[in-house]
């Protein structure tokens, strides 16, 4: 079956159609004319048979050829005696009657030697054996076969031509809808806005509709949970500069210094929070460099002290890509800060096809078990028995925040092992 609705809805519609033409012209042609053929062919060997009995009755060939054009005149029958042709049977090899013919004359006519189907002027020819030598008759193909069915033949393929054109606009109409709200639905996936209205049949516009209130209310909640957040910045980091302000009067010690790193985690805390709850954006698709942003990242972790050096990159320069610049940069940037944070050296690598555009960041580290590597994409997720090398684990939430703006983009964000580094191999994956 074919793939796509369109190829299966034209199958379940014209195949019937076609599988009833192909049963009428083998069914109902080629049996009907056989055996209209057989028939005809049958009446007029009885007229044969009376005018060979003639021939066979006469004293000698003379009075043979007499009694032939005298019997064979007032039936249509042309005669010849004696004959030189035909030597062999001939038909067209697309004459279903003409087999019917032959086989009929074959098997009912003694002395038969030959039968010509194949005369230009629409006759038969007949050679026969007979008592004062060969016997040529001649006589209208009308006479044994019914009419060529070729015009029934050109109807049918006209109708079915017609009925084709007809069924593939239909089809396109009542498919056309569908398609439009799949592109819209798959947009909404990107954090588009597309136009849609919804058309087509009945249970169409209803699911049409449907998608249109599920997109408002996803938007409507979007929005709700946009305005809640910043009211929940605002609330909770007044309290931490208090206490940060409360801190810096008190006398130097290792308490105050404690103190002082729990409110910066729970300053990065809420930030990596709201980075991650805001993770649908508002920000539209703009033309990118993907390229030029890889490089930007990578400057931007060695300026802060990582070794991190780029990869392979495409040989030519591939264009700029609608994305969300700064989406995908903080995604990058949360990748690479993972890398440093768990490993000494981090590459980063950019491949792209037709249909994709690939991040890759590898690093040297200890990994992610393949156990483990579903539950280190969920939010708020540490793994820290398996990547606690260095200091300052996070808090969870930059493989989830780069798996969602996989997500906005049509991709996916994909965990493996480094072959280059030995460590763990990061794909940020990006629908071009």
């Amino acid at each position: 079956m074919p793939r796509s609705l369109y190829g299966r809805a034209a199958v379940a519609l014209l195949l019937p159609v076609v599988t009833l033409q192909l049963v009428f012209a083998f069914g109902f042609i080629q049996r009907h004319f056989a055996d209209v053929t057989d028939q005809m062919t049958r009446n007029i060997l009885i007229e044969i048979g009376v005018l060979v009995a003639e021939v066979n009755a006469a004293p000698d060939a003379f009075a043979a050829a007499e009694a032939a054009a005298a019997y064979g005149a007032p039936i249509g029958i042309d005669t010849f005696l004696p004959a030189a042709g035909p030597v062999e049977d001939a038909r067209a090899l697309f004459d279903l009657s003409g087999r019917a013919v032959i086989a009929t004359l074959d098997a009912e006519l003694p002395g038969l030697t030959a039968v010509d189907l194949l005369a230009d002027d629409g006759r038969v020819a007949l050679l026969l054996d007979t008592a004062n030598g060969p016997l040529g008759l001649s006589f209208d193909r009308s006479r044994v076969s019914a009419t060529n069915p070729g015009g029934l033949m050109a109807l049918m393929i006209a109708a079915s031509v017609i009925m084709t054109v007809v069924a593939y606009i239909f089809l396109s109409n009542q498919l056309g809808p569908i398609r439009k709200m799949a592109q819209a639905a798959e947009a909404f996936g990107r954090g588009q806005h597309v136009p849609y209205r919804p058309a087509g049949a009945t249970e169409l516009r209803q699911a049409g509709s449907a998608f249109l209130e599920m997109r408002n209310r996803v938007e409507r909640y979007i929005e709700q949970r946009t305005l809640m957040l910043s009211g929940v910045s605002h609330d909770i980091r007044t309290p931490l500069t208090r206490m940060r302000l409360g801190l810096s009067m008190l006398p130097e010690g290792a308490d105050r210094e404690a103190l002082e790193r729990d409110v910066t985690d729970m300053e990065d805390m809420l930030d990596a929070f709201l980075s991650f709850a805001r993770g649908e954006g508002a920000a539209l698709p703009e033309p990118t460099d993907p390229e030029a942003l890889a490089r930007r990242v990578i400057e931007k972790a060695r300026r802060a002290g990582g070794d991190v050096s780029a990869g392979e990159m495409p040989a030519d320069h591939m264009g700029d890509i609608e994305m969300r610049a700064l989406a995908v940069e903080r995604a990058l940037d949360n990748l690479v800060s993972n890398a440093v944070r768990y490993g000494s050296r981090v590459l980063v690598s950019l491949a792209a096809t037709q249909r994709v555009l690939r991040f890759t960041v590898e690093d040297d580290g200890p990994g992610i078990p393949q156990a483990q590597r579903d539950e280190a994409l969920r939010p708020f997720t540490r793994l820290d028995r398996a990547r606690n090398q260095n200091e300052g684990s996070g808090v969870g939430l930059g493989l989830a925040i780069a798996t969602d703006i996989a997500r906005q983009h049509g991709g996916t964000l994909r965990l493996g092992d480094s072959t280059r580094l030995g460590g763990l191999a990061v794909d940020l994956v990006i629908a071009r």
